[in-house]
């Protein structure tokens, strides 16, 4: 690192006296392309205006400060209580300590290829190109650092957040006011805009595109993709809500076929379904950057930038608050169950799915309190049998999961995921337990149609023998399609794709119909 003292800019009007601000430029000689600190006063050494180009939702379609927060609560969710002990010293504070922290990787960042290209198009013509960020300066150089594209950047440090009029006020130290462009999308920087030469937008809500309107006599709108209801769908993930349908197991094997009683199940279905999103949302935000590292995760509308985390952490709450609602409208004990839920997934997204084995009991016990939320919504006994039958078949299915993890890490050669306890290695013996969980499923329900109970509930309860071997081989399909590589992340979620699957749950039902 080295000082460097320039002259004051003279091309610059509306600007006179020294440069105090630092300004962070790579140095054009240097082999490894990595940001050097010089001097704030800036020579003029081209004919163009200097471009300056925010970062959060500009550059990158997300925001740092949400992702560094979410990624440290991932690893420590006890941290909570020392990023709010930063914040009430300001933002600068925490984001300077998210910042040391952080294990941050800028090549996995969704970056926006309309700005890049507007990028690469000023520094064609012969201009400066500058990255001003309210983000943490060790975050910004990072990015500078990758894209090879800045001669320097202004970003915040622990005493001041570069944000708003501070960035504002850095811009015109070096520049001079009206002596740059500048890029943004946000309110915060209104009056950054104010002071540049151009003010180009992109992602700029309509608010904020009639108050730069109002402000500025040139601007320009960069285009850009609004995330419409198909993104929304894919970010509440609504192809997971069958798995909500195991509400509606009980008022089968409970013989309850009344109209009253299956919307009442169907409400319950809505409330789990509402919560199981609000769920995902919040283990997109800590699973940010491993899923942008994952082949198909990767795509997820938060990873790859489709939808704002902003919004995202607006819709949080909303889900959330409408689910409870409806579960407290159809009684209190089914508002219990669903609290229980959001509770152990909560607990399974901050902490849980990094211990081995106890990540999988988790999955096992939440797809059996799906069932056991069905029975409470009809207010009616769950058997021991179909709660025995539960768990094994779904630690079976949350097993196959964890496999299909595994595999594909293997396959693509990858080291063992920092996220998750098991090593690659652990893939056969996953396999192992999965299939020998899945089997005690069979066996739990043989048990289940040789006892005495079945005559108070079947006719014909000999007619449930005939579900075993459907059962069976549904079981050992699932297995051998995920040991062959053709199975996806979700096995059940593939089951309601996959035709076989349905014909199985089909047939299955049919029988117990028969026996009734």
């Amino acid at each position: 690192m080295r000082d460097i003292d320039r002259e004051p800019p003279t091309a610059f009007s509306g600007y006179s006296g020294p440069r105090h601000d630092e300004v962070h430029r790579p140095h054009l000689n240097n082999p490894g392309g990595q940001a050097l600190s010089i001097a704030s006063r800036h020579q003029h050494v081209t004919a163009g205006v200097p471009l300056a180009v925010d970062l959060d939702g500009t550059l990158i379609r997300s925001d740092m400060l949400i992702e560094t927060a979410f990624a440290e609560l991932g690893r420590r969710p006890h941290s909570l209580i020392e990023m709010l002990g930063a914040l009430s010293r300001g933002k600068a504070a925490l984001k300077h300590r998210l910042a040391e922290r952080v294990d941050f990787d800028p090549s996995t960042l969704p970056y926006d290829e309309a700005v890049l290209d507007h990028i690469r198009t000023a520094r064609a013509e012969g201009r400066e190109v500058y990255l001003a960020s309210a983000s943490h300066e060790r975050l910004v150089k990072a990015v500078a650092d990758h894209l090879g594209l800045f001669d320097g950047y202004f970003a915040s440090d622990s005493q001041t957040n570069c944000g708003g009029r501070n960035k504002a006020q850095k811009l015109v130290a070096a520049f001079g006011e009206g002596g740059f462009d500048y890029i943004g999308n946000d309110a915060a920087d209104l009056p950054v805009w104010d002071k540049a030469a151009r003010a180009i937008a992109i992602r700029a809500s309509r608010r904020v595109g009639r108050d730069l309107g109002r402000r500025h006599g040139d601007v320009h709108m960069l285009s850009w993709e609004r995330p419409d209801w198909r993104s929304w769908a894919r970010l509440a993930r609504t192809h997971q809500y069958p798995k909500n349908a195991l509400l509606f197991v009980p008022l089968i094997t409970a013989h309850v076929f009344e109209p009253v009683a299956f919307l009442k199940v169907l409400l319950a279905f809505v409330a789990f379904s509402l919560c199981a999103s609000s769920v995902y949302i919040l283990n997109d935000l800590v699973d940010l950057q491993d899923d942008r590292r994952h082949r198909t995760k990767c795509n997820r509308p938060l990873a790859n930038g489709t939808i704002p985390l902003s919004r995202a952490l607006v819709a949080i709450p909303l889900l959330l608050a409408t689910s409870m609602a409806l579960a407290a409208s159809i009684s209190l004990p089914f508002l219990g169950v669903l609290a229980a839920y959001y509770v152990v997934t909560t607990g399974y997204s901050f902490w849980l799915k990094r211990k081995a084995l106890l990540d999988v009991l988790a999955l096992a016990g939440l797809y059996t309190l799906r069932v056991i939320g069905g029975a409470v919504v009809l207010g009616v006994a769950v058997s021991a049998w179909l709660l025995a039958f539960s768990a094994a078949l779904f630690l079976s299915l949350a097993l196959i999961k964890r496999f299909v993890e595994l595999a594909a890490r293997l396959d693509a050669h990858l080291p063992d995921s920092k996220s998750r306890g098991y090593r690659n290695t652990d893939a056969d013996l996953v396999m192992a337990l999965a299939t020998a969980s899945g089997l005690n499923a069979v066996v739990v329900f043989i048990l289940y149609v040789s006892s005495e109970s079945m005559n108070a509930l079947y006719s014909t309860p000999q007619i449930l023998w005939l579900a075993a071997p459907v059962l069976t081989y549904w079981i050992a399909r699932m297995l051998l399609l995920a040991h062959r590589r053709v199975m996806d992340d979700d096995p059940v979620a593939f089951a309601t794709r996959d035709r076989e699957s349905v014909i199985c749950g089909v047939l299955i039902c049919a029988v117990i119909f028969a026996g009734t």
